[in-house]
């Protein structure tokens, strides 16, 4: 059996190459499962048919090209590994890897924003400190933190599309097509997951 824990089959940048045979959500479910089996050459299929699109969801948290193939590919080892976790009563399967994606870019963000944080802090090291300044920046990172907590209170459902919306800047209608629901569907997760986290976070309504 093959081990999962290995790297997948390399698979180079994004590509379309292959994707037209997958057309359904159930093409992908069933790519899926046989992935979870070591079937390489169904790993393949499924990143013909989804690279592009999990790309460019990275590449709009990212913004830089480079990075998001990077990003993209260590999205892709990630399935390879996770790949049996993946429940079709639980989401479509577009969902599932839309949000391995987007997790994946907005920590790449924020370890390259920890970074800059850092070295700007070495920079600045010997400079007077600005009280009003640091009291702010305290501030904002608490209520950061306060958001990310939350956020671990929605179900997996609400925030994948919150996260899109509210973190990925996507509309609506974007976040319907890319989770692969209906609009409506995608709206009510929307709302139902801000009212959850309104409701956590003590805001009033």
């Amino acid at each position: 059996m093959t081990d999962m824990t290995a790297a997948p089959p390399d698979q180079g940048s994004p590509r379309t190459g292959g994707a037209a045979a997958v057309t359904t959500g159930a093409d992908l479910a069933e790519l899926l499962r046989r992935s979870a089996r070591g079937d390489e050459a169904a790993f393949a299929q499924l990143y013909d048919a989804t690279s592009r699109r999990l790309f460019g969801l990275v590449l709009r948290v990212v913004r830089d090209h480079a990075m998001s193939e990077e990003v993209t590919q260590e999205v892709y080892l990630d399935v390879w590994r996770q790949c049996a976790r993946f429940d079709s009563d639980r989401g479509s399967a577009i969902s599932w890897l839309m949000t391995i994606a987007h997790r994946a870019a907005v920590d790449r963000v924020r370890s390259s924003e920890a970074s800059r944080r850092r070295d700007d802090a070495h920079a600045s090291s010997h400079q007077d400190i600005d009280f009003d300044t640091t009291a702010e920046s305290a501030q904002a990172s608490l209520e950061a933190q306060r958001v990310r907590r939350a956020l671990t209170t929605l179900t997996d459902a609400q925030r994948s599309a919150v996260e899109l919306a509210y973190l990925g800047g996507y509309t609506h209608t974007e976040v319907a097509r890319l989770l692969d629901l209906p609009l409506g569907t995608a709206k009510t997760r929307i709302r139902d997951g801000l009212i959850r986290l309104r409701d956590t976070l003590g805001v009033p309504a």
